[in-house]
């Protein structure tokens, strides 16, 4: 029996250091793409808590500014706990629409931030959740490092869903990983949004032979407040690019650079096996004879009690 799944991606901005307005955008996207027929959306990365492009949080090397420290307590201060209430919005959301909810947010746990991916079920469950493994550049600054006891893919109706964060995605090993757990849909949360985003995209959909979601912020400079330190800003400061693509590399929907929008596809996941006939990464195509990937998905605490 085929399987078809109506995907939706969300290009839009999350409203900076405003968490609960940034909820309540999420879930008036979520309507609408659920208005549209979706059952899955995606949106894009640090959709709550928000992507603070072109700040330096006062650093230098040997030298923190205290006017960056009180930019980074802003920044902290907008992140949101897991859970908390910015969940229980989303996971309503999730639920009054009957939609697989994948959603970028900016976590906070104890006294450090983690860049997440939040899964929500049709139900409203918080199925669970994927912390970037690996910061880019000055976000190490603010942002923690994820271990791999939160790299899910998700067995649901809807395919096997799980999500890797912007530049996670240039990492052979984690795409290897999430490959092997047989991941379906393949959601790619990002704020990149330069050329290079898409032939990425279109490589990995024909590298793992999976549905690839990925959604990109459309933000504008005058989305952030006028004291937000970044004048040499262009107009745009996100430009999206978000796009769907098939098993075989097929962009089925976008990129898209105009604006804030939902993009739409319908998924048939019997391509998948049908693309795999020729092409399977960790199956016949293999060498375990000559490679292997040992992954480590215990959780890795700095203070454990025994």
């Amino acid at each position: 029996m085929s399987r078809v799944v109506q995907a939706a991606v969300v290009q839009a901005g999350s409203v900076p250091f405003d968490a609960a307005a940034s909820a309540a955008r999420a879930a008036e996207w979520t309507t609408a793409a659920g208005k549209l027929g979706a059952q899955v959306v995606v949106f894009p990365e640090a959709f709550i808590g928000g992507y603070p492009k072109g700040l330096d949080f006062g650093a230098r090397v040997g030298v923190r500014s205290a006017e960056g420290r009180r930019m980074f307590r802003r920044y902290f201060e907008s992140a949101i706990d897991v859970p908390g209430p910015e969940t229980a919005l989303l996971a309503e959301a999730a639920r009054s629409h009957g939609v697989h909810l994948v959603i970028g947010v900016i976590e906070r746990s104890g006294a450090t931030l983690y860049c997440t991916v939040l899964f929500f079920s049709p139900s409203g469950e918080l199925l669970g959740k994927h912390r970037k493994l690996m910061p880019t550049a000055m976000e190490r600054l603010v942002w923690g490092f994820g271990d791999g006891s939160t790299m899910p893919v998700f067995a649901t109706p809807a395919g096997r869903i799980g999500a890797v964060i912007c530049w996670e995605n240039y990492m052979p090993l984690l795409r290897m990983a999430m490959y092997a757990k047989g991941i379906e849909l393949y959601c790619a949360p990002t704020v990149d949004d330069r050329d290079s985003w898409v032939p990425s995209m279109r490589h990995i959909a024909c590298e793992g032979r999976c549905f690839v979601l990925s959604a990109c912020q459309y933000i504008r400079r005058d989305a952030y407040p006028p004291d937000y330190p970044a004048e040499s800003a262009p107009e745009v400061l996100i430009r999206g690019g978000s796009l769907i693509v098939s098993p075989l590399g097929e962009v089925l929907a976008g990129p898209d650079y105009s604006g804030e929008r939902i993009l739409t596809a319908t998924l048939n996941l019997d391509e998948i096996p049908e693309a795999k006939y020729d092409l399977d990464v960790t199956g016949h195509y293999a060498r375990p004879d000559v490679f292997r990937l040992v992954v480590n998905e215990s959780a890795t605490p700095p203070v454990e009690s025994r």
